[in-house]
């Protein structure tokens, strides 16, 4: 059971002297994941800002950081290669686009360009 008066929750707060401050943590809910079938994502080539080497991105991902992190995961174990998760894209390691877009029609994802 989290204590709504946990003080490590309000490190670096400034005191108020209003008798009806409430504290607000600002912290945000993760969107709910949206169904396979209902995702539009888009997968690019990129090469700049990345030493000469070329990466496929995979954009537009809606839902829940670990859900895209387990897709990240499926996608770099099928296709053999590196990759990450960073600003809520997938990066894959090399000029893999066609075989990314197969990859994510055969796992439902049907809007994919």
């Amino acid at each position: 059971m989290a204590n709504n008066n946990d003080w490590k929750s309000r490190l670096g707060m400034v005191y108020s002297t209003n008798p009806d401050f409430v504290f607000d943590d600002m912290e945000t809910d993760e969107a709910e994941t949206l169904p396979v079938s209902k995702q539009k994502l888009r997968v690019s080539i990129e090469r700049k800002g990345r030493g000469g080497k070329t990466v496929t991105l995979v954009k537009g991902f809606i839902g829940k950081d670990d859900d895209l992190k387990a897709l990240a995961k499926t996608l770099k174990t099928k296709c053999g290669v590196g990759g990450a998760v960073k600003d809520d894209e997938v990066v894959i390691q090399g000029d893999l686009c066609d075989k990314v877009i197969g990859l994510l029609k055969t796992l439902g994802y049907l809007d994919v360009k």
